[in-house]
């Protein structure tokens, strides 16, 4: 089940995004660190009602942030679409003991079926250089590389921005 998040469940979603962290850094792959995710964000996403998460019973196993936000750091981006009606996915996480069930692909589905139902033109997000396997996660579901940028408390490697882009519908 997906809903939005409370404040009451920050430590939670702590917790999942640490796991992440230190699974990707077990393989080399720096994109998380001690500064982020932090609480300040997730904090943040709550108050803007931007911030889901995917529950099994009663256990918190995924979050994602569905936001219309841009942030200063994508201006630059060349994007495929006009930039006033798009989705930005931020902080997708799966606790690494519920990956490969397909929970990740279950909140970007959602993502994507909510933008259409909002009728956005696109769902806009960055992925991080080094992080092979998210590259080719989106890259599957149809979304476009375009430019990279850079997060420096984060990593000297730059980070890719995608854009998938919402089907039109007809009335």
């Amino acid at each position: 089940m997906i809903e939005k998040a409370k404040s009451s469940q920050i430590d939670q979603l702590l917790a999942i995004t640490k796991a992440c962290a230190n699974t990707m850094q077990s393989l080399g792959i720096f994109q998380w660190n001690d500064y982020y995710p932090n609480a300040a964000a997730f904090i943040e996403d709550i108050k803007r009602g931007e911030l889901y998460i995917y529950l099994e019973g009663n256990k918190i196993v995924g979050c994602i942030v569905i936001s219309t936000k841009m942030d200063a750091v994508y201006k630059t981006v060349n994007w495929l679409a006009p930039t006033s009606n798009n989705y930005y996915i931020h902080r997708l996480a799966v606790h690494p003991d519920s990956q490969g069930r397909g929970i990740a692909r279950t909140l970007m589905d959602f993502a994507e079926k909510l933008g259409a139902e909002n009728k956005l033109v696109s769902i806009r997000l960055d992925t991080f250089s080094q992080n092979a396997r998210n590259q080719k996660f989106y890259e599957a579901r149809g979304y476009i590389r375009l430019d990279a940028i850079y997060f420096y408390n984060q990593s000297e490697y730059p980070f890719y921005c995608y854009e998938f882009l919402l089907p039109k519908k007809t009335s």
